[in-house]
């Protein structure tokens, strides 16, 4: 279990010299032709130190027809999330918006945050609330309140902000792919009264309409599960190979898992889970009866 700027380095390292290797430069002739020392490139590609996402833009050009429109847009929010301190450049999906954010929002956070615009897909189970991409105004403001008692009301209407910020993931061009799994009790947890429940699962089924999303209820009937262990979200990305990533989510921070087993531990789980719950028009079919009867 590791923090993600670390691992993020070492991975984009590895993605920028075997770039390096395909233009069929040396690490001493792409450092002339991007006006640095030979050791900047040496401490990049083994990950020993940040890059700012100006530099990644300027080795990409360095490296030209090697690099696709879809691996660019990548390896910039990859060297964002790497960096550290908060990022200020574009991303395949538009400005970084959650840099106006870094004095309420931890790193890590910021993080999970530059991994979920990067990602080409998403894998999801929850346990206890509806996931923040599919929350509606009214349910995310409840469920902070209910997570950070006593929290003073504009930082609440703020991270709320960045929950629905987070939410134009959904329909980008191109879109993240979401397959999410919610234990029936998230569908049956009255959180922020019955009017705000009965909107929220409305939106649920709405949401699950897009063509990029699939939903899915684990019934009660089920029993135990794999995923009572805990809720995970699994991250996949476009052209990097070996890059996904197991994240533990809590409100305010994330912890990742990257190595092999873990990512295959985690992607049986799911693909197990999947299997046992309902199919996706029967689990539109549940939330749409208990939207109903609230």
């Amino acid at each position: 279990m590791q923090q993600g700027p670390a691992v993020r380095r070492r991975k984009l390292g590895e993605e920028l010299r075997a770039l390096r290797d395909r233009s069929g430069f040396t690490s001493g002739e792409a450092a002339r032709l991007a006006g640095w020392h030979q050791s900047k490139i040496s401490r990049i590609e083994t990950g020993r130190s940040g890059v700012k996402v100006e530099d990644i833009r300027l080795l990409l050009d360095v490296y030209g027809e090697v690099v696709s429109a879809q691996q660019r847009a990548l390896l910039e929010a990859l060297s964002a999330s790497a960096a550290g301190p908060a990022p200020d450049a574009d991303t395949g999906r538009g400005r970084q918006w959650w840099h106006d954010y870094r004095g309420l929002l931890p790193q890590e956070y910021r993080d999970f945050i530059s991994l979920e615009a990067g990602a080409r897909s998403a894998r999801t189970v929850e346990l206890s609330v509806v996931p923040g991409l599919l929350q509606t105004p009214e349910y995310a403001r409840a469920v902070t309140r209910a997570a950070l008692g006593g929290l003073p009301e504009p930082k609440v209407d703020a991270l709320v902000d960045v929950r629905l910020a987070r939410q134009c993931v959904l329909r980008a061009d191109p879109p993240l792919e979401l397959s999410a799994v919610l234990d029936e009790a998230v569908l049956r947890r009255t959180i922020g009264g019955a009017g705000v429940m009965t909107e929220q699962l409305r939106h649920l089924v709405e949401v699950a309409s897009l063509p990029q999303v699939r939903l899915q209820v684990l019934p009660f009937s089920v029993g135990g599960h794999l995923g009572l262990t805990g809720p995970f979200v699994i991250f996949s990305f476009p052209d990097i190979a070996d890059l996904d990533v197991v994240v533990l989510d809590h409100l305010t921070s994330s912890l990742y898992l990257e190595r092999k087993e873990d990512l295959e531990a985690y992607s049986a789980a799911f693909r197990t889970i999947q299997a046992h719950a309902l199919p996706p028009r029967d689990s539109s079919d549940l939330i749409s009866a208990l939207a109903d009867d609230a």
